[in-house]
């Protein structure tokens, strides 16, 4: 994590930068013309897009989506490094809640990884593959390591790993951990949002962003008939809704009841949720709610963008962007490989 940086921020060189590289994102027009191509043919289009390098690097050892999947995930690594460079002062520090993000969520993975009995050698060549040189110390971490806990304990010295140590019952959960980052992550989010070079809009998205993590957690911790108690519990405080408020949404038995305890605050947008619900029954699947609050937090986030065109909204535009980018090829390439419908896939994707 980078921490607060001092100095002077380059926001202006920093705004224009990310601009330009969105401009030069995949659009709708060229995706839709990707979704009409066969499985045989997609792998050689995304790499004309912005791809072949990292595409050549997989392509001797790996084939089909395997290997564009990887190449994918090294291009988002490689991108986000050159962005988290160009930018300066404190304007780094909050740019590097929006990319060390991804830290956390491979510190997840690992744990994920171990727990499932995964092998190094699995990990080193399909889960974190060892030619992205980013994923040379999480390999560091779990090399010799046989239980989540033993990966817990390796990453001692980052700072999710100090936070990992700070659950004392050695029988902390898979599920316990993963809280536990989340807590940190959004702490940390949160005390940058109020350092110098943000804006009361920066901190209004981060809070927006806990709340539609605590809601997806909601809906899906009932489905998994998880007790209230611990459903209060896991809530991640900071959002803009009341914590008595999501204290009774916990309380909740049924999905409208979660609904009901939210719209008691004023902060809740429930624009769109009664028919999310209801798609939500009748697929038996929490992903229209997910898609909802996703599509709420781009227009928010394009929006502040267009408010404040110098500052570190397109920086931070520009990210979120680049991984609806990586998001929906890699719905393309997995779907086209398993014979979905190029209309099935349209409906899923975000532009």
């Amino acid at each position: 994590m980078s921490g607060v940086v001092s100095g002077r921020s380059n926001i202006y060189n920093a705004s224009a930068r990310a601009k330009a590289r969105k401009a030069s994102l995949i659009d709708q027009t060229r995706m839709r013309q990707l979704l009409q191509l066969g499985p045989e043919s997609i792998g050689a289009s995304i790499s004309e897009l912005g791809y072949r390098n990292e595409m050549d690097i997989y392509a001797t050892r790996m084939s089909g989506a395997d290997a564009v999947e990887a190449a994918l995930f090294h291009n988002l690594d490689n991108d986000l490094a050159e962005v988290l460079h160009f930018c300066q002062g404190p304007l780094k520090s909050i740019v590097s809640v929006y990319v060390e993000r991804f830290a956390y969520e491979k510190a997840k993975t690992v744990l994920r990884a171990v727990n499932g009995g995964c092998s190094f050698e699995l990990i080193e060549s399909q889960i974190l593959p060892s030619e992205n040189p980013m994923n040379a110390s999480w390999l560091d971490i779990v090399r010799n390591v046989e239980t989540v806990h033993d990966a817990a304990a390796a990453m001692e010295g980052t700072p999710w790993g100090r936070e990992l140590s700070k659950l004392s019952d050695s029988d902390a959960t898979l599920e316990q951990m993963e809280d536990a980052l989340d807590r940190q992550y959004y702490d940390y989010a949160l005390k940058i949002s109020k350092g110098k070079d943000s804006n009361i809009h920066l901190m209004k998205y981060i809070r927006t962003e806990i709340d539609h993590r605590n809601i997806i957690n909601q809906f899906r911790e009932l489905r998994q008939n998880i007790s209230p108690e611990r459903r209060s519990q896991m809530v991640i405080h900071g959002g803009r809704i009341q914590k008595s408020i999501m204290s009774q949404a916990s309380q909740a038995t049924s999905q409208d009841a979660i609904i009901d305890s939210l719209r008691r605050s004023n902060s809740f947008d429930d624009e769109g949720f009664d028919d999310a619900i209801q798609e939500s029954k009748n697929n038996e699947s929490l992903d229209p709610i997910a898609t909802l609050l996703k599509h709420k937090r781009h227009a928010m986030l394009k929006r502040f963008s267009y408010l404040n065109p110098v500052s570190a909204f397109p920086v931070i535009y520009y990210i979120e962007r680049k991984i609806l980018e990586i998001q929906n090829l890699r719905l393309l390439v997995r779907g086209k490989a398993i014979g979905l419908s190029s209309d099935l896939l349209e409906g899923h994707m975000d532009f």
